[in-house]
């Protein structure tokens, strides 16, 4: 398994946001989160990622306990994070944020190799690559984000909310990216205020409702679940 979370519980002073998450993600899954806002999606992305650091129970990243661990430790273990709202560095370059997403990385051929790459899929940002990241549209900053966090080599992605605020033209483009990520073989962990498509995109998925695991399935089984028609589906 590449990633396992036991009994995770996690505090915001004095209120527990989190009480007792489990979940897992195998190697190559897209795994999919729905709930509503507050509910604790992001709570889980953070802990994952050594934002936050749990009060109790394990973070297990291909067998190896990660819960304590720095943000700087678990991305050089292979872990990236793309939080909501497409974070770029406004001031700096295109090109210059994808070069600080490798900033852990030390194979300067495969550095490059991978840029080239990325110019590939999104030329948008070759045609770009000298410009500020800040006078790029939203859906561009998005596309940035997500490449700056591919350019870490990462073994697990987590994507919070990537189509916030995006045109139905955008989000189908984020949705082609995401596919493309999984056929590198990268896992995607999936926080998705759109929760027909992130069901559509993943293999399997958890509805979180406040701080816990309410329901896990595989995705078909969670298209098909009358509570999450209800409360996520529109019906």
């Amino acid at each position: 398994m590449l990633l396992e979370v036991r009994d995770i519980r996690v505090n915001y002073e004095k209120v527990e946001a989190l009480k007792g998450v489990s979940l897992q993600i195998a190697e190559g899954d897209i795994v999919a989160i729905l709930g509503a806002n507050g509910a604790g999606k992001t709570t889980i992305l953070k802990t994952i990622s050594g934002l936050k650091h749990p009060t109790f129970g394990e973070i297990l990243f291909h067998g190896e306990r990660i819960e304590s661990y720095k943000p700087s430790r678990i991305v050089r273990l292979g872990i990236g994070h793309i939080p909501e709202g497409a974070h770029v560095f406004p001031d700096m370059s295109v090109q210059d944020n994808l070069a600080l997403g490798a900033f852990v990385r030390k194979d300067r051929e495969g550095i490059k190799q991978d840029l080239e790459e990325i110019y590939k899929h999104f030329p948008i940002l070759k045609a770009r690559s000298r410009q500020k990241a800040g006078s790029l549209s939203g859906g561009e900053q998005q596309m940035l984000a997500i490449s700056r966090a591919m350019m870490c080599k990462p073994r697990l992605l987590l994507m919070d909310e990537p189509t916030i605020g995006l045109s139905p033209m955008l989000i189908d483009e984020i949705a082609k990216i995401i596919i493309f990520i999984k056929q590198k073989g990268i896992s995607v962990f999936l926080v998705e205020q759109n929760a027909g498509l992130a069901l559509n995109l993943a293999n399997r998925g958890y509805v979180v409702e406040n701080g816990q695991i309410a329901l896990a399935g595989t995705s078909e089984q969670l298209l098909n679940n009358d509570e999450v028609k209800r409360a996520y589906l529109g019906g």
